[in-house]
């Protein structure tokens, strides 16, 4: 009997202890996340308060407050799992009271039920006679520690019933203190509830300025994809060049090595698309190009921005504005940052070209395989063949027509198009 009730004991302080740490870290990670969003949303608000004595609302403008939107939309979600997890906590901690009062009585009605015994048999002749009315010697031993044992028991007992009693009050307090968290966690879940009301109005305000801008901002945009496509000539010539150079450099190295080895190049027999990957092969086939090439995946989603300050105004591939009705697509990535920002070289490289189109300058840089593109510069700062390290400046970004400054990325590797967002890493605009 008093081994069970000390393993129900200190199996109940066991599960209480692990359940504590199992949904502490649960809340930890919640909370963790909240904060995240939270300071998020706070820098996209700062970064579209700074924008408010601009004159014109432009796309940069709708792409925040939708953010924030999704923002808001995640920071209710998160709550909800907290309420939740609040809820949940507080089944389980009145389960456990439950069975703790449950444990308790019966340990109390144990402990009368051994004081009333013990009263009946409290005269010391009882005790002796039980003793000496034993058939010898080691029965009287036996008969000693059993009546010591006895008594060790109802002093547990007693120990016990106090050690409950505490954590019956512990386990009571806390769930007090779990109600007035969740009733602190709905506070905050209902105003998340009244900022997102707030924020989807100053979305539809935004949107009704850009709708009298949809003529305006439709011309820009087709202007913009002309110069694209422009781009995107200029581009792949530049890698063609490359390619020509690298496969023209490897066939060079191939007459230099003995006569035995070289006396019969291996080419690769197949389709047209066969010979374009050799091509591409070719263009990390030294050491250092390997080297270049991998260090530049390796860093992939690690990459630092182009500028300093910037927010993405339009995403890489198609793209639909559906609040203006605006569809189109986009081989890099569009960043609208201050008018003259330092643009910068996103990871070690070699400029192959530096040219003009529609008055604003752009510069490929290559790192092995891989091939960064920055456009609508106003001016730059580099010329053909220069090495470049990462952060080294390239230029500055020209302003748009909406007086802001504003740059495109875009990244290949040979003249296949990559989202540059993947490849750069998260950051705080």
């Amino acid at each position: 009997m008093l081994k069970a009730i000390g393993a129900g004991f200190f199996a109940t302080i066991f599960s209480l202890t692990v359940f504590a740490q199992q949904q502490s870290g649960s809340s930890a990670e919640l909370k963790r996340k909240q904060a995240e969003i939270q300071h998020e949303i706070s820098d996209l608000k700062n970064t579209l308060r700074a924008a408010t004595g601009d004159k014109k609302v432009g796309l940069r403008d709708l792409e925040i407050v939708r953010k924030k939107l999704q923002l808001r939309e995640q920071a209710i979600d998160n709550i909800s799992r907290q309420i939740d997890n609040i809820e949940g906590n507080i089944g389980r901690s009145q389960n456990e009271i439950d069975r703790l009062k449950t444990d308790l009585d019966t340990l109390k009605q144990q402990y009368a039920g051994n004081i009333v015994l013990a009263y009946q048999n409290r005269n010391n002749y009882d005790y002796l006679s039980f003793i000496f009315s034993a058939g010898n010697f080691n029965d009287a031993l036996r008969r000693i520690q059993y009546l010591r044992a006895y008594h060790l028991y109802r002093e547990e007992q007693a120990v016990a019933i106090k050690n409950m009693q505490q954590l019956l009050q512990q386990k009571i307090g806390g769930l007090e203190v779990t109600r007035k968290e969740k009733d602190a966690v709905l506070q905050k879940q209902q105003s998340q509830k009244m900022e997102l009301v707030s924020e989807k109005k100053e979305k539809n305000e935004i949107v009704g300025k850009l709708k009298a801008r949809e003529k305006e901002i439709t011309k820009e945009l087709i202007a913009k994809q002309k110069t694209d496509i422009k781009l995107k000539r200029a581009i792949d010539k530049a890698i063609d060049r490359e390619m020509a150079a690298a496969e023209k450099a490897a066939g060079e190295k191939a007459k230099d090595v003995t006569t035995a080895t070289a006396k019969a190049p291996v080419t690769r027999k197949g389709t047209h698309e066969n010979k374009k990957d050799d091509k591409k092969h070719y263009l990390d086939a030294t050491p250092e190009g390997i080297r270049i090439s991998a260090n530049f995946f390796d860093n992939k989603g690690r990459l630092p921005w182009p500028v300093d300050k910037g927010y993405i105004k339009i995403h890489f591939g198609t793209y639909l504005i559906e609040e203006i009705n605006i569809r189109g697509f986009n081989s890099g990535i569009t960043i609208e940052t201050e008018a003259g920002a330092t643009v910068k070289a996103v990871f070690d490289g070699e400029v192959i070209s530096v040219f003009d189109i529609e008055g604003n300058w752009n510069v490929i840089v290559r790192h092995g395989k891989y091939f960064t593109t920055y456009s609508d510069l106003s001016s730059v700062s580099v010329s053909k063949s220069e090495k470049v390290t990462t952060g080294q400046q390239l230029g500055k970004a020209a302003t748009n027509k909406d007086g802001k400054g504003e740059i495109s990325l875009m990244l290949m590797q040979g003249k296949e198009n990559f989202d540059p967002e993947k490849w750069l890493r998260r950051k705080s605009n």
